[in-house]
């Protein structure tokens, strides 16, 4: 038997959409390999692909393509949809009723909502996307959240984020400690999370303000940091900040948080600087992960 390709690629079929909040939408989706969809371990912050349809429908892509990214770049611009990135919310059922969750986030406002956001707006049961997943047993990527045994935790995340981060709280060992903090747009978007009893979390509704005005002073504050906070100019922010710690350097003074810390890229600039120079904040403990950035169209 040829051997099985490493990821999933599938066309999958909404069998359930769920309207959380004002702002997320969770989706189940199921698909033909779906039985074979799994990790080696917990999903924690796990990142799938999602290429929603364009006006022509779904792009043509065979199942079982290992190199979906380059085939998807060859097809012309108008057969090839969207492509876009998300975590896997939950994963429930086995065998041919293996579902995959994932919450999206919808925004109402013009000119915020991207195709992803439109997509989750209109799904319905029955609608189609194509999946690329990891394969139980097969070396995929995707998990960014690696904490040093024994450090408390400290999770920060913008709505965009909040998925990958409530994934994680429901994978923390139970004798987990530390804090997280999600901004949202209302306090309607505050939503039920699992948690370890020693892990708090602390919900910040934004309303009409920008990103990381609820969610900046309060990470700072509760790390004891007192001198105010300092703008980022714009030409300062990488759009494609992504910084995780690839192993653990050994042990530090500190001895305190992993921060795990994800969002629009401004916002995490932001507490970026803050926490490495002003509050020196070890690299080898901290995460930091521009999920999006405004004005920028990312995948």
């Amino acid at each position: 038997m040829a051997d099985q390709p490493r990821m999933i690629v599938d066309v999958a079929q909404v069998s359930a959409v769920t309207q959380l909040s004002p702002s997320y939408v969770r989706v189940e989706l199921t698909g033909p390999e779906f039985a074979e969809l799994g990790v080696d371990g917990p999903w924690l912050d796990q990142r799938i692909k999602l290429v929603f349809p364009s006006a022509a429908g779904l792009p043509p892509l065979t199942p079982g393509i290992d190199d979906l990214w380059t085939h998807w770049r060859t097809l012309p611009e108008a057969e090839r949809g969207h492509m876009r990135t998300y975590s896997v919310r939950d994963v429930v059922g086995e065998g041919d009723a293996r579902r995959l969750v994932v919450d999206m986030v919808r925004h109402d406002s013009p000119g915020l909502s991207g195709p992803g956001g439109a997509w989750a707006c209109s799904a319905e049961v029955g609608a189609k996307v194509i999946v690329l997943a990891p394969r139980r047993g097969k070396e995929f990527g995707g998990i960014e959240f690696a904490p040093p045994a024994g450090h408390p935790i400290l999770l920060v995340a913008d709505e965009t984020a909040v998925p990958a981060a409530s994934r994680i709280l429901a994978d923390l060992p139970d004798d987990a400690r530390g804090h997280a903090f999600f901004e949202v747009p209302f306090a309607e978007d505050f939503l039920e999370v699992e948690r370890p009893d020693g892990v708090a979390v602390h919900w910040l509704a934004r309303g009409h303000e920008d990103w990381g005005t609820r969610l900046i002073p309060e990470v700072l504050r509760h790390l004891g940091h007192t001198g105010g906070v300092q703008a980022v100019a714009d030409e300062e922010i990488d759009p494609n900040l992504w910084e995780v710690p690839t192993a653990d350097e050994g042990d530090d003074e500190r001895g305190d948080y992993y921060a795990w810390i994800a969002g629009e890229s401004g916002v995490v600039t932001t507490l970026r600087r803050h926490l490495v120079r002003d509050l020196e904040f070890p690299k080898s403990r901290v995460a930091f992960m521009g999920y999006w950035r405004k004005g920028v169209t990312m995948g």
